[in-house]
């Protein structure tokens, strides 16, 4: 599949290049600017799109560098998998688990994605877990994960009254990071148009960033309503960007947020931003 530009106001930097925002749109400095001074509090990684057991790829070798790639990154608060976690056949859940254990005592969380083929009640049922969730972590950072799909593997707006009471229970917090599997504007030839969402995340002002998976092909950024939205790429899969990838977050101390691509085999800064 051939890769498709985003269609306006997109990002897109090389490996030596980061973006500072300003007034909501980025600004490009060197790599050595971006790494001065910052001592991170909290940290987590998130990656998409491994396709566990699709026919006619190596995955089992590409989950495995990838856990490997996250064992080597220090300080990991936790991890989010950002959806399409297998291909398809429901027998595999329970299997691709065992892969993201292998982390264990690191927490990790999951996001289900239109290849995620089963239940809401199954999906609980292996990851102990619902499809939408939202918690806490280390008292001043909230995370909203939510379900686009169903067990058809339809493209679907996410639950817009979960998300509202999400970010309602939420909104005393610092910062507040969403993770979505597919995009909910259609900026990629795989989004899908749920504007209402889009005002809803734009309506707060201590959400910090939404993460999509989904498209193999993106690793960029896209601004709505002065919110920032990220890609991941993707580390599984017989498509896409031909360098397997995960994304780290960082937050320092005074509240300064940034956030990098990473090649899966060797840890390369792709692209970064400061948000």
């Amino acid at each position: 599949m051939k890769r498709r530009p985003f269609l306006k106001n997109l990002t897109l930097l090389g490996s030596g290049l980061v973006a500072l925002p300003i007034a909501g749109f980025p600004l490009t400095v060197s790599r050595s600017q971006y790494l001065e001074d910052f001592q991170p509090v909290f940290k987590f990684v998130t990656a998409s799109d491994g396709h566990f057991g699709q026919p006619d790829t190596d995955y089992k070798t590409s989950h495995q560098n990838l856990i490997e790639a996250i064992k080597r990154e220090s300080d990991v608060d936790l991890v989010v998998f950002n959806g399409d976690l297998i291909h398809d056949d429901p027998s595999l859940m329970p299997e691709v688990k065992k892969v993201y254990d292998q982390l264990s005592p690191l927490p990790y969380y999951v996001a289900k994605g239109n290849h995620d083929m089963v239940s809401d009640s199954r999906w609980l049922e292996i990851w102990g877990q619902t499809s939408n969730t939202f918690f806490t972590v280390k008292n001043n950072y909230g995370m909203i994960i939510l379900n686009s799909s169903n067990e058809a593997g339809d493209y679907l707006c996410i639950d817009l009254s979960f998300l509202r009471t999400a970010l309602a229970e939420l909104q005393a917090l610092e910062q507040v990071f969403i993770f979505i599997h597919i995009s909910q504007k259609d900026w990629t030839r795989h989004g899908i148009d749920c504007q209402e969402v889009l005002d809803l995340i734009g309506s707060y002002p201590n959400v910090k960033a939404t993460f999509h998976g989904h498209d193999h092909d993106v690793d960029g950024v896209m601004w709505q309503q002065k919110k920032p939205y990220f890609w991941s790429g993707h580390f599984g899969g017989s498509w896409g960007n031909p360098f397997p990838s995960y994304r780290i977050c960082e937050v320092d101390e005074k509240g300064k947020t940034r956030t990098a691509l990473k090649r899966i085999s060797d840890g390369l800064m792709l692209n970064s931003h400061q948000i």
